[in-house]
């Protein structure tokens, strides 16, 4: 579904992605981990169309994507979910999955609108609750919820999440990871995963690979990467 081919990402003069390649098929939970500054969510950021003047080759469902405008990548299935949520604080959560419909949204599609938001209601049932409360002021965890359901508001076939872990209580990450695992089950949705918590990530996905200095540096399936030395001494904190 998605193919990443010698990449490289700048910011100014400094090259924050050395021609990276992966690969993302279709229904999987892929994972990608690093630490802080490793070129994690630039990498996100350049599949999602927002970082200027990449090179290399980026392939959506055979489609060449590198160079397009973000909401074009959006109308073609990706979505991303991004570091920190970046909601839109002084309007309501409803107006938020609002504006995740922009792609496609129009009066004829209004009906297909309210049905999508019920789907999400039953997703999350918290945000149901608090569909009239301003953005800004729903808890962490229930920020990180809407913050996912916009993105899903847009119908994506791969879903990039940037960092959904970061500040978040245990608990709150748990039930947000079993709605994600639960919705990729029930719709064969594809999801790209960038998560500072390791073993979490390592434990939801299929595959992974890790990135140092903007460079992937190991790739392999899930069981290969829980057992190699490097990855249980830098991100399991085990010897």
């Amino acid at each position: 579904m998605l193919q990443v081919r010698s990449v490289k990402s700048f910011y100014e003069s400094i090259c924050a992605l050395k021609s990276v390649s992966m690969h993302v098929k279709q229904g999987e939970i892929v994972t990608l981990i690093g630490a802080n500054g490793s070129g994690k969510s630039t990498l996100l950021n350049t599949i999602a169309g927002l970082m200027q003047n990449p090179a290399g080759s980026i392939l959506f469902e055979e489609k060449e994507i590198l160079g397009l405008g973000s909401s074009e990548i959006v109308k073609m299935g990706v979505a991303l979910v991004p570091e920190g949520r970046q909601l839109f604080s002084p309007m309501t959560v409803f107006d938020n999955l609002l504006l995740g419909t922009y792609s496609y949204y129009s009066l004829r599609h209004k009906k297909q609108t309210y049905d999508k938001i019920e789907e999400i209601f039953t997703l999350f049932p918290v945000l149901g609750e608090r569909y009239k409360q301003l953005a800004g002021t729903l808890s962490g965890g229930e920020q990180q919820m809407l913050s996912i359901a916009r993105a899903l508001m847009s119908n994506p076939k791969l879903l990039l999440l940037d960092e959904p872990s970061m500040g978040l209580a245990p608990k709150i990450v748990e039930n947000i990871f079993h709605t994600l695992i639960e919705l990729q089950n029930t719709t064969n949705l594809t999801i790209f995963l960038v998560e500072q918590n390791a073993k979490l990530a390592l434990d939801v996905c299929q595959r992974g690979y890790v990135i140092e200095t903007g460079q992937i540096i190991l790739s392999g399936e899930r069981e290969e990467l829980l057992h190699n030395k490097e990855v249980l001494r830098a991100y399991l904190g085990k010897e």
